[in-house]
């Protein structure tokens, strides 16, 4: 697992680059907004600024440089961007194993 940087609306977090952003934005702290989670509503798309992901396949209209974080692994550090202000708590504490 490769562990990288994920800048959020001015907010850096640590990311991985095999979960969806919408899963590691979550277990930062960071609340996107969302509903289907599978790509068809479009809630959780955002600005792809800077970096590169793997977006898999959904069937929501996502204009040039927009991602859906639900369905975008980071393949490198990224930079994205919401046009809504995030609410950020507390991170959620993985259970160690």
């Amino acid at each position: 697992m490769s562990q990288l940087t994920i800048k959020v609306n001015g907010v850096e977090v640590h990311g991985n680059n095999h979960e969806p952003l919408l899963k590691q934005l979550e277990q930062a702290g960071v609340q996107p907004e969302y509903q289907c989670r599978n790509g068809m509503c479009g809630a959780c798309r955002c600005k792809l600024k800077q970096g590169a992901v793997d977006q898999q396949d959904a069937l929501a209209f996502i204009a040039p440089n927009e991602i859906l974080t639900c369905r975008s692994v980071p393949k490198s550090n990224v930079e994205i961007e919401f046009d809504y202000q995030l609410t950020v708590s507390e991170p959620i504490k993985k259970a160690v194993q």
